[in-house]
């Protein structure tokens, strides 16, 4: 029993990430304190990135952007796979799903890869750090092309990024841009990052329970539990859940398939399997004005939440494993 359950509890990271959540529940930032919070936020997504480019030495930086097997891959799964996945809930349009909550459902499976959770997910598991950067970062500029061009396909809707450049450097500013800035002071730094690996590992975990906190607690302020319907939500959660419960087992699969290692396949399951918030609200204000958008958004913030949770048991596990 004693070796039943130490295998079922969760770790301690864990019960941190849905503390956050419920944190977030009761007490969501709103205003000004929500605005320091996202410039805070910021400041420590850049410090992430900062110390990995410190720490990763030029080898595997080249590495990781010539990479070009792994990277196809994950494009392939966040472009193809999962818009495949759900043309595959279509019977369920007008039944379990609203005709507003399905559209969401396709507008969730044509987002890009989340960047800043995948990338710490990867360093906690003990991945390829750098080929994820470059697969996250990547994923998420032609995101702001192809998902637009995606939903044109799957749905009929018409509609693009009101300024894609824009995103684009805001992308390159917040993680690329202190990459390069630690990797060029390695020569001076890295001896202090290699004494100081523990301060790696809190600043990932730390990473991420902010990223968690801001998302969550933006859409309890925006109403997510005061204006859905009980029965809806269960219905997206679990749409959610099958979705995320196929496509992370079948990405793992089809890695393992191809031949990658387990340093290459971490990347591929996290950044292949995730979707982003962060970039999917700034294109559905676009796409979907004047409708109903928060219908339309409410699969992401659900699968956001529900990635989060099962991506930190999935790198811990990875990360026990010799």
């Amino acid at each position: 029993m004693t070796r039943w359950w130490s295998r079922l509890r969760p770790d301690n990271f864990t019960l941190a990430l849905l503390g956050t959540v419920l944190l977030a529940t009761l007490l969501p930032m709103t205003g000004t304190a929500a605005r320091g919070l996202d410039r805070f936020t910021d400041l420590a997504i850049a410090a992430l990135f900062f110390l990995h480019g410190a720490r990763l030495p030029r080898e595997a930086v080249i590495a990781g952007l010539l990479h070009w097997r792994l990277h196809l891959l994950i494009l392939a799964c966040t472009f193809v796979l999962f818009p495949l996945l759900g043309l595959a809930f279509k019977p369920l349009d007008g039944r379990v799903l609203t005709p507003e909550l399905y559209l969401g459902v396709l507008f969730l499976c044509a987002l890009p890869s989340t960047v800043q959770s995948s990338i710490a997910f990867t360093s906690m598991a003990g991945g390829n750090v750098p080929a994820a950067v470059c697969a996250a970062s990547l994923s998420s500029i032609l995101g702001v092309f192809l998902t637009p061009l995606l939903m044109g396909v799957l749905a009929g809707a018409q509609g693009g990024m009101a300024d894609p450049l824009h995103a684009v450097g805001a992308i390159m500013l917040q993680l690329l841009v202190p990459f390069v800035a630690g990797h060029l002071l390695r020569p001076w730094l890295a001896r202090w990052v290699e004494r100081q690996r523990a301060l790696l590992r809190h600043t990932d975990q730390g990473t991420v329970l902010l990223v968690v906190y801001g998302a969550f607690g933006e859409s309890v302020s925006e109403g997510l539990w005061h204006d859905t319907p009980l029965g809806s939500l269960l219905a997206v959660a679990l749409v959610s859940a099958v979705l995320l419960a196929i496509a992370m087992p079948g990405i793992t699969w089809l890695a393992r398939r191809l031949g990658f290692g387990r340093e290459d396949e971490i990347p591929i399951v996290f950044c292949g399997s995730k979707k982003s918030l962060a970039t999917g609200v700034p294109i559905a204000k676009v796409l979907f004005a004047g409708g109903s958008l928060g219908a339309i958004v409410l699969p992401v913030m659900v699968y956001h939440q529900l990635q989060l949770v099962v991506c930190a048991m999935v790198a811990r596990r990875y990360a026990r494993k010799p």
